[in-house]
């Protein structure tokens, strides 16, 4: 099937990268077209496949994940980048983020999980680890206001809340029964409220808020 997103998975410990291919295997909607144990190779296997989305260890011998990820972005922009590690490190987590790649995965995610992220990235997402999002956003937000949400409307908070859980803006629309280019609009507008640049902080702060009023 054409439209099924390819995927490329990387990782030198064989049996765990195996099992994440016969994981992703079993989605109809997806294709593992390539799979290796180093990251020289995974440069190789995306400028000749040109996946979709690349599942990326983080910690490899030869290039590590965060080299690899930098100089696959740079090759193959299209690319989303989803980075797997079994490490909570701040400093690490950033470095990936840095370097091009669009979400950051603890080892432990359940099966189906992981493929609700594969499916964010594919669609110009970001996800990051619930564990690993508010050391995130303290690094991202230092000098920031308090509490940026205050400055949202019911309306704005519901779809930032929606982003965070990474929802595409189609599917945020479809959601609440707004047209596509609505959503672009209020996210716009989301992005300019809170001071940040991009979608990653505005999820990062809408984990935050989640956590918050549980």
């Amino acid at each position: 099937m054409s439209d099924r997103i390819t995927i490329v998975v990387v990782d030198d410990h064989p049996l765990f990268r195996q099992g994440v291919v016969s994981a992703l295997q079993q989605e109809p909607d997806f294709q593992v077209v390539g799979e290796t144990d180093s990251g020289e190779q995974a440069l190789q296997l995306a400028r000749t496949l040109m996946p979709q989305v690349m599942l990326l260890d983080v910690s490899m011998t030869g290039w590590n994940g965060i080299t690899t990820a930098e100089k696959v972005s740079i090759a193959c922009p299209a690319t989303a980048i989803v980075m797997l590690t079994v490490s909570d490190d701040k400093d690490r987590l950033l470095a990936a983020f840095k370097a091009g790649a669009r979400a950051y995965v603890l080892k432990g995610v359940s099966a189906q999980e992981l493929a609700r992220v594969v499916r964010a990235a594919a669609a110009g997402e970001v996800y990051v680890s619930q564990s690993l999002a508010g050391e995130m956003l303290v690094s991202l937000t230092q000098g920031k206001a308090p509490d940026p949400l205050q400055e949202l409307t019911s309306r704005e908070r519901e779809i930032l809340a929606l982003i965070g859980n990474g929802f595409t803006n189609r599917q945020i629309g479809e959601k609440i029964f707004l047209s596509e280019q609505t959503i672009k609009h209020y996210v716009t507008n989301i992005l300019q409220k809170l001071q940040v640049r991009s979608r990653v902080e505005a999820a990062l702060l809408a984990n935050r808020h989640s956590s918050g009023t549980r």
